[in-house]
């Protein structure tokens, strides 16, 4: 039996099979059980930073799970200090931060942080995005305004309303004086890379000001360089109170992060929220080593040639090409992205069918300019063939 046939076996159904069973990767490239290379234009879900086996995480990874690898939070260590400090440094404003292990768990303690800010002044909804994504646990997936994955597990303990992502005037008259918070993406990431107009988060700001309601910035997917700045906020001026992070943060290892600013980073009290893994040594020091060996100059240069090679393909499935920095989709002119992700994979580059018409390109970090000039010449050859 083979290792699909295997993991259809012992897995609950809920991720299909998986196409490609990968064996290992180094920098860009990945290899999969039958010895067939790629390179790899997905990065984990924009998740590996450094690539597969960069050095200095296999170091810092590697001395660090000899040395102590986990310690509860009943204890406290030096690399999650030292991470919470260069998180803060790197985002030039005071905070407090709580390490979770993903994503939406980032999300469920910013859920948690606005509900206690909301509760004691009588506040009683959230404003959110349609299409946006902010996880898939209770409180996460009240927030996620995609209704194929979200109304089959309603209802939710708390009221949220849903505004067109982008559109200002839509948000302003959503948020009143009674709304707790408003949870927006820098870009949205699954709804398929989608930048708000120029100005969006700053009218988020100033609405949220005005009415007393928290602004949440979900940076699960946009930081730690993955849009050619260290967190996607800071392009457009604007300090959130409460900030999420976590994929890109540790490199392929889980952690997450949940940063509140000024009031906001002191809102919860001892016993308020905790996490036996959440900041563990060793997850600290891989985002340690991500931060460390990050060079965003090569990201903004790299993404802008990876952009500009892709607009210049001249096909009539390529409709456009939309995102920031190393995280881009390719939007078609017809729902084909599943053939173009097996395309792609035939021609060996590893991309996502994000939805029907994008697919995602979000390659390592690291991604070099002739592996990024390959992949630009081969994807006219991919989109002909998904056209067939």
């Amino acid at each position: 039996m083979n290792l699909r046939d295997r993991f259809e076996q012992a897995f609950m159904p809920n991720y299909g099979v998986p196409p490609i069973a990968l064996a290992r990767g180094e920098g860009t490239r990945v290899w999969d059980v039958d010895g067939n290379e790629y390179l790899d234009f997905i990065g984990g879900i924009a998740t590996t930073s450094l690539g597969h086996a960069h050095p200095a995480l296999v170091e810092a990874v590697s001395k660090q799970v000899a040395t102590i690898a986990h310690t509860s939070n009943l204890f406290l260590h030096e690399p999650e200090v030292l991470l919470a400090e260069k998180l803060l440094d790197l985002l030039n404003a005071p905070g407090r931060v709580f390490f979770a292990n993903s994503g939406t768990e980032a999300n469920e303690a910013a859920y948690k942080l606005a509900l206690k800010y909301g509760r004691r002044d009588g506040r009683t909804y959230f404003v959110a995005a349609e299409n946006g994504f902010h996880g898939r646990t209770i409180g996460a997936l009240s927030l996620t305004g995609k209704r194929s994955i979200r109304d089959q597990f309603g209802p939710f303990p708390v009221e949220v309303q849903f505004v067109p992502y982008g559109d200002a005037a839509a948000l302003k008259e959503a948020v009143t004086g009674d709304c707790i918070a408003v949870f927006l993406e820098p870009t949205q990431g699954e709804a398929g890379v989608v930048p708000p107009p120029d100005g969006y988060f700053a009218a988020a700001r100033e609405i949220c000001d005005s009415t007393g309601a928290l602004l949440v910035a979900d940076e699960i997917q946009s930081a730690i360089g993955r849009s050619g700045h260290w967190f996607a906020h800071q392009a457009d001026g604007v300090i959130p109170d409460i900030l999420t992070l976590a994929k890109g943060l540790g490199g392929g290892l889980p952690i997450g992060a949940c940063i509140g600013f000024g009031d906001a980073g002191r809102l919860f009290d001892k016993g308020d929220h905790g996490s036996t893994f959440g900041g563990n040594p060793v997850s600290c020091a891989a985002a340690l080593a991500v931060l460390d060996n990050l060079d965003l100059d090569h990201v903004k240069t790299i993404g802008a040639r990876l952009r500009t090679g892709l607009e210049a393909v001249g096909h009539p499935l390529l409709k456009g090409v939309r995102g920031r920095g190393l995280w881009l989709a390719a939007v078609l002119a017809e729902p084909v992205s599943g053939k173009v992700q097996q395309a792609a994979a035939d021609a060996g580059f590893l991309v996502n069918a994000l939805q029907p018409d994008a697919v995602r390109i979000a390659p390592p970090l690291v991604v070099t300019a002739e592996q990024v000039d390959a992949f630009v010449a081969a994807f006219p050859g991919i989109l002909d063939e998904a056209a067939k």
